[in-house]
């Protein structure tokens, strides 16, 4: 007996061009507002369907690793005050870069980060 049942895997269909810029802007956003995590559900669920999303979403995903080292050592160079400079630093300029992301995105191009560790190639 053959039964009318869908396949158990169907693979994902390619992003249209409108979506690829809305996921790679948002990804860019995203990583304002909860770090790393953005970018890194992005590269996990989206870089497969799209070539675009999935190299903002690299490039998003370094420079947010990176933006999590400088808080880090901004906040044990708190204890010799200098901290206090450096940490306000890092979250301004993860803010504009983050912001200039997510309009070249939008606009349909890869914005490369400057000032970044590149742990993903």
């Amino acid at each position: 007996m053959t039964s009318n049942q869908p396949p158990a895997y169907v693979p994902a269909q390619p992003l249209s061009p409108s979506d690829e810029r809305l996921w790679a802007t948002l990804i860019h956003v995203g990583g304002i507002i909860i770090g790393f995590i953005a970018p890194l559900l992005g590269y996990l669920l989206l870089k497969d369907r799209s070539s675009f999303v999935g190299e903002n979403a690299k490039n998003a995903l370094n420079f947010q690793l990176t933006v999590l080292i400088g808080y880090i050592a901004s906040g044990i160079l708190m204890f010799v005050l200098i901290g206090f400079l450096t940490y306000p630093l890092v979250w301004v300029l993860s803010i504009v870069f983050s912001i200039l992301a997510a309009v070249a995105a939008n606009r349909g191009e890869v914005y490369r980060y400057p000032l970044t560790i590149p742990f993903i190639k």
